[in-house]
């Protein structure tokens, strides 16, 4: 069984728009079974992940929607 992960990033959303587009990503991402839970904070430009999904292809699918990701980090 693979390794459940948790995630935080920082990502530059300053609209509905943008957090949606992040919420759409990762909702692709959980139907594949590589997300199991996740939160878009729009106020705080929080994104909150949970999943098996490895670091670097959750960066990269974040980072495909063009919104700015200025910092993320793996949380214990």
């Amino acid at each position: 069984m693979a390794e459940v992960h948790n995630y935080k990033f920082d990502v530059k959303m300053t609209c509905g728009g943008c957090s949606g587009a992040v919420t759409r990503v990762l909702n692709r991402a959980k139907e594949q079974g590589e997300v199991s839970e996740f939160s878009v904070d729009l106020p705080k430009q929080e994104v909150l992940v949970t999943g098996t999904i490895p670091y670097d292809d959750l960066l990269e699918k974040i980072k495909k929607t063009g919104k700015e990701v200025r910092s993320g980090e793996t949380l214990a």
